[in-house]
């Protein structure tokens, strides 16, 4: 029985180091622990609010005050995904795994980290997804390749325009995006600057404000088979998100982006108006009705105004990129923009050999049982989690060429 305690003690603080090493994306990011859950699976259910920060508008001169009535909004997370892997294993390579540093070692290797690395590829590749789905800012230009400097920059102005902190932002790129950029301007891209941050995966060096990092598993946009319509009347008052519209022969896919014509971005906090249109994402689509983020509010009273000019009766929509198009979609982002959480699993009342640990917001709980037939031990890592995007205006994508 001490074996066995000793072990699953070893293989928890395994892979919680293991999977701490390999976050190349969530690493990066805001990631939280919520001790609401801590040592229960759920004090509070599996949803939790979380506020959003109030807009005011400022008064000019010393006239009478315009008091502003308090306008807070909150988003839900859902703390309720459950991942895992599972393994299993003869008594006797277990027990002699903890009798040696060196069989430890090698069960580490050919088991744990292989399994550990699965389970969090997956996962950050469905939070890549999700993230960049849920960011419409797009700099660079589509059908053009990646090799100079200037889609990062544009990228970099948009996080500024939207006021996101200028620390700790950071950038994912596959592999092939990173070496033809890395072949257009090599000196700017000298690893000796970055060594501290070395210690995750796929890290590349510094430029633009960012930290660059390599990762497989920045997602892909298709576009749909059609890039151009118009709206079609229906409510265009401040706050929509949703459009009628007419011209497409085919559904807009979910993630692409597009503009409307004479909609401009403002400055979050003067409203003032930038000099280009303001950018869209698609949440639903079909070839009448186009549902997006952010809502469109541009009404000068409000607080929340993010857009300068009012949508009419055939403004166009255009849409970033071609038809039927995939572009892979490096991102750029604040580390606030997007959140991460983990939750305790419970340690089951029947199973005497369960253990969790957590460490930088990360919790994972593995799970020891007999099958007295087979003399084996099964085990089970399993992590709980939920994600968010609660400031997607500090993330922005950068579009290059057409992927192949």
């Amino acid at each position: 029985m001490s074996n066995s305690f000793k072990v699953i003690d070893m293989v928890t603080k395994e892979a919680l180091r293991i999977a701490h090493e390999k976050l190349t994306f969530i690493g990066t990011i805001d990631r939280q622990y919520d001790d609401s859950f801590k040592g229960t699976g759920g004090k509070q259910g599996q949803t939790l609010r979380v506020r959003e920060p109030n807009q005011y508008k400022r008064r000019q001169g010393s006239r009478v005050m315009d008091v502003q009535d308090q306008n807070e909004s909150t988003q839900t997370i859902t703390v309720a995904t459950q991942d895992g892997v599972d393994m299993r294993f003869n008594s006797a390579e277990l027990i002699q795994s903890v009798n040696t540093g060196a069989a430890f070692d090698d069960l580490s290797k050919n088991y744990i980290e292989p399994a550990v690395a699965s389970l969090v590829s997956g996962i950050e590749a469905d939070f890549l997804a999700y993230a960049t789905k849920a960011t419409a800012n797009v700099a660079g230009t589509a059908g053009s390749a990646i090799n100079s400097l200037a889609p990062l920059a544009q990228a970099r102005a948009k996080l500024n325009q939207a006021l996101a902190p200028k620390d700790n932002r950071n950038v994912q790129m596959d592999s092939v995006t990173m070496s033809t950029l890395v072949a257009g301007v090599p000196a700017y891209f000298n690893p000796a600057s970055a060594i501290s941050k070395q210690y995750l995966e796929g890290t590349i060096a510094r430029t633009q404000m960012a930290d660059f990092y390599e990762n497989e598993r920045v997602w892909t946009m298709q576009n749909g088979a059609d890039v151009a319509g118009e709206i079609d009347g229906g409510t265009l008052t401040s706050g929509i998100t949703s459009i009628t519209v007419d011209g497409f022969t085919a559904a807009p896919n979910v993630g692409s982006v597009f503009t409307i014509e004479g909609i401009y971005e403002v400055h979050p906090e003067t409203k003032a108006a930038y000099p280009y249109l303001k950018q869209f994402v698609v949440t639903a689509a079909t070839t009448t009705n186009i549902s997006f983020w952010p809502a469109l509010i541009y009404d000068t009273t409000n607080a929340k105004q993010n857009a300068s000019g009012t949508p009419v009766d055939n403004a166009d929509i255009t849409f970033v990129g071609a038809l039927s198009t995939n572009y892979v979609q490096p991102i750029m982002y604040h580390k606030e923009a997007f959140q991460f959480i983990t939750a305790d699993l419970p340690l089951m009342d029947d199973a005497q050999k369960c253990m969790r640990r957590e460490k930088d917001g990360l919790s994972i709980r593995v799970w020891l049982a007999s099958d007295i037939r087979n003399d084996e031990l099964l085990m089970r890592l399993d992590i709980l989690y939920g994600m968010a995007a609660l400031r997607p205006q500090w993330a922005c994508r950068i579009i290059g060429a057409a992927n192949t």
